[in-house]
């Protein structure tokens, strides 16, 4: 956060009335769960620093796994625990299952047209039906795996064409271009962006600049009052990042109903925009077209960019470990023949590889701070009262690195769950990445094939080094934190043939 615009704007908040009044009442109930004291008027906004999932998780070694913080205005109230995480997302998720919204998420009316954003109201489960239905269902995933398998192939032909002239490569960069491919081929039959070329680092700026704005703390979130001001203009560069992949959605949907017209018949691509097409076209359809277009928004931003910084972060800890690399080549080497094609049905043989993926999610866990819940009435939680309209943050960082669940927390020890029946379904809370409940992410089914694919393919046909001599103990994996947790530092290596 940028302290000198915060601290500017709490010298307005002193100079408001109704702000002013509101700071001279009772801000914390004796029933709450426990928490920082907070300075008038900001709160405790100053203990999230630039690393809030960090900042948190150190607060809840002091207060517990059930804690509360005024931001600003704003009650929120921290969940650090598997067993009250699973309070709020499953034994009392039709109370929770509301969002707290941030700011930058009313761009475009975003928050009125998402699934993601939306209360879960008849339009939330027709939406989320058709994503069940026409987006990630096992019939359909199966049936498109051929175009995933295909952009795999090409990954490996540009790690070929590096390998042979001695480059390195950006493996967070590469794995973006693959992902975003993937998807746009999973849901628009089409390519979006070269390996060479400036079209994928397009996309990728506005989808982190989109991940950036909507983690990113803001003045706000914490000051409703300021809403209409939106002082630091975040929620002026979400619309324009907003505006950017809407354009783009509804000139495919306009190109694919140019074609029926021309046509007079269905077009053959039967893909994911075909589906959506189909149900946004019936009769008394429920599904309008700023509802499909939204929609590809948050799957297409939220799978890609979370898809692709795991596999980075893997590759990451398997370069530290180089152990654990082995062995993870030793399995795919045992499992396939020399010279065949990895392919997605290979996943469930390959118990390592699953297991350094669940240990990449424990470490570094896609979304560190689930997106916020909120509660709907005054609820007792653990025996504390959570007041209505309290943003609820569910801490995965914080619990991924707990010593009373995980011995040996901070190291990666993808071993660990071999010994256990842990996945990350949703059903198990030590570990739940993509969340759990009524509001668990709907891509869990894609963004696993992918991943997995994707780390095998760069493991099984290339050893790897670091750019410029460097060692495996010299590497930078500190975070850089927004919605998505990502490597500060980019992993740079040089692939060398098998």
């Amino acid at each position: 956060m940028d302290y000198l615009s915060l601290l500017l704007l709490i010298t307005i908040v002193w100079l408001s009335i109704r702000v002013l009044i509101s700071s001279f009442k009772p801000i914390r109930s004796s029933k709450y769960p426990p928490g920082p004291h907070p300075f008038p008027i900001i709160g405790n906004i100053l203990k999230l620093g630039n690393q809030p999932h960090q900042s948190l998780a150190k607060l809840s070694q002091i207060y517990g796994p059930i804690m509360s913080l005024k931001l600003g205005v704003t009650t929120t109230i921290v969940i650090s625990s598997p067993r009250v995480a699973k309070e709020v997302l499953q034994k009392k998720d039709l109370i929770f299952a509301n969002r707290a919204i941030p700011n930058t998420v009313r761009a475009l009316d975003h928050h009125i047209l998402s699934m993601v954003w939306m209360p879960p109201v008849a339009q939330w489960r027709i939406l989320r039906r058709a994503c069940a239905t026409k987006v990630f269902s096992s019939q359909l995933l199966d049936s498109t795996q051929v175009f995933r398998q295909r952009k795999v192939q090409e990954l490996m032909d540009y790690v070929k064409e590096r390998c042979n002239r001695g480059e390195a490569l950006d493996i967070g960069e590469a794995s973006f271009t693959t992902v975003l491919n993937s998807i746009s081929n999973t849901f628009f039959s089409m390519d979006l962006a070269h390996y060479t070329s400036d079209k994928s680092q397009e996309f990728r700026d506005i989808i982190w600049g989109i991940m950036e704005e909507a983690g990113r703390p803001n003045v706000v979130d914490f000051f409703p009052i300021f809403r209409l001001l939106d002082p630091q203009g975040a929620r002026r560069r979400m619309k324009g990042y907003f505006g950017k992949l809407i354009a783009f959605f509804d000139g495919l949907i306009e190109e694919r109903l140019r074609l029926r017209a021309l046509e007079n018949e269905s077009n053959a691509c039967n893909d994911v925009l075909d589906s959506m097409m189909e149900l946004m076209l019936e009769d008394n359809s429920q599904v309008t077209r700023p509802h499909v277009l939204h929609l590809f928004l948050d799957l297409f931003v939220a799978g890609i960019d979370t898809t692709s910084s795991s596999i980075e972060w893997a590759m990451s800890e398997l370069l530290r470990n180089p152990e654990k690399l082995e062995k993870v080549r030793k399995e795919l080497q045992q499992v396939l023949v020399k010279g065949e094609q990895l392919e997605e049905s290979h996943i469930s043989k390959l118990p390592f590889l699953q297991a350094v993926v669940k240990e990449t999610f424990r470490l570094h866990p896609p979304v560190p701070l689930l997106v916020p819940h909120k509660s709907e009435v005054d609820i007792e939680l653990c025996d504390f009262m959570v007041p209505k309209s309290a943003q609820i943050l569910v801490n995965l960082w914080a619990m991924g690195r707990d010593s009373s669940i995980w011995p040996n927390p901070n190291e990666f020890t993808p071993q660990r769950f071999l010994e256990s029946d842990i996945d990350f379904k949703g059903h198990d809370f030590e570990l739940i990445p993509f969340g759990a409940g009524r509001r668990i992410c709907p891509g869990l089914p894609l963004a696993s094939r992918t991943t997995h694919i994707v780390l095998a393919s760069l493991l099984y046909n290339y050893d790897w080094n670091l750019e410029d001599g460097k060692k495996a103990q010299d590497m930078d994996i500190s975070e850089k934190y927004g919605i998505t947790l990502r490597k500060a530092q980019p992993l740079v290596v040089i692939p060398i043939q098998a």
